[in-house]
């Protein structure tokens, strides 16, 4: 590993430069998104290759050498990208993500430290990996980019084939076909099947609600795979299964209610956080689950309920459940949008349109990466 000590600067010249690197990483995502449903739109291929030239001219001025051959070799790629000399992919989404994440990183640690460590190793089979996918190699251009986020993010899974060694892909997990999860004692899964005949149950009452508990568990679980299962599969599929537990006991006409609720209307229905963890206060192996279950209101910017945590207090069970719960919300009939419920595609530009300030950026991305998968296979 190298350090890289920068040259003095202003506190205020740090904290713009991480503002607008911020700022065009989540820009950048929503055109990566929309990238997915219109790859060949010469309009979005050229807001990303500004982004990364932005940032790379952007680190220039601050002497940060030493992410400047990375961020140069991917915006080569991407000016390919929008002369129309290669093809969008989802695997190219990955590698500008996961570049723009060991930027934000560098600059951070600078920022906190007044250093930043790096690999200088690395960066250069980085920088040698994206040289090789040029006009000329159509045909390799998904293999070498796949071992280009290999390298930035190694503990993906992969997928080999036995008669050809280098052909090497990221091989994405599946979604179950339930919500429970498979590798957990006999204890835990007689628990989780018995909050989701509860939750089942629950779902009767109203004819919005069939189905969401395991439309919801799947998902989150989902999701949480493809982030490397960074959530306890068990504890999310209990709080998946129970979050809105509390919901029941509301007055059916409030539930069905289409017009804006009023001011205690809506105290009464945020209630229902409440009442749903209260369901686990007792059971002490579901601790995490509850937890969850109290803080899926939450949002980032702390203006959610019913503690008005800020994104460091909210634990990752939670931010994960908020962005699900909201898509499925989406994207069935509801009381407040019988008819206008959005397409999978539409519900998740929406979701990263609303996301500043509401959800996780980090699990945002995550939750694009596994959307992008589902929705190519038409999941």
């Amino acid at each position: 590993m190298q350090t890289f000590v920068p040259d003095d600067l202003e506190e205020d010249i740090l904290c713009d430069l991480m503002e607008e690197i911020n700022e065009l990483y989540e820009s950048s995502e929503q055109t990566l998104i929309e990238l997915e449903l219109r790859p060949e739109d010469n309009e979005l291929q050229r807001a990303l290759f500004r982004s990364i030239h932005t940032i790379k001219g952007d680190l220039g001025l601050v002497n940060f050498s030493p992410m400047i051959p990375l961020l140069q070799h991917v915006e080569d790629l991407l000016d390919y990208l929008r002369k129309g000399q290669v093809s969008y992919t989802s695997t190219m989404s990955d590698l500008v993500l996961l570049t723009m994440d060991r930027v934000k990183a560098f600059v951070e640690a600078v920022m906190a430290e007044g250093k930043a460590e790096y690999d200088d190793t690395l960066h250069q089979q980085l920088v040698m990996a994206i040289s090789r996918i040029t006009p000329d190699n159509g045909d390799e251009h998904e293999k070498r980019l796949t071992e280009a986020v290999l390298l930035l993010n190694p503990a993906l899974d992969v997928i080999t084939d036995d008669s050809n060694p280098e052909n090497i892909q990221i091989k994405p997990p599946t979604l179950a076909t339930s919500g429970i999860p498979k590798d957990m004692s006999n204890e835990k899964k007689l628990d989780v099947l018995f909050f989701r005949d509860l939750m089942q149950t629950i779902e009767k009452r109203s004819k919005f609600w069939v189905g969401r508990g395991d439309r919801v568990a799947k998902l989150a679980l989902y999701i949480n795979s493809t982030a490397g299962k960074p959530i306890d599969e068990s504890q999310l599929a209990v709080a998946s299964y129970v979050h809105d537990f509390g919901m029941a006991f509301m007055p059916l006409k409030l539930l069905h209610k289409s017009e804006a609720l009023t001011d205690i209307e809506f105290n009464l229905m945020r209630s229902h956080v409440y009442k749903s963890s209260r369901l686990l206060e007792h059971l002490d192996q579901w601790d995490l689950a509850r937890k969850i279950v109290m803080q899926h209101h939450e949002r980032t910017d702390g203006t959610g309920y019913p503690l008005g945590l800020k994104e460091d207090d909210i634990c990752d069970g939670a931010k994960l459940l908020a962005i699900v719960d909201t898509y499925d919300a989406m994207t069935h009939s509801r009381a407040h949008n019988d008819e206008k419920q959005l397409s999978k595609k539409e519900a998740v530009i929406e979701i990263n349109r609303s996301a500043k300030g509401q959800f996780s950026m980090q699990w945002v991305r995550l939750f694009n990466q596994a959307m992008t998968s589902l929705l190519k296979k038409g999941g």
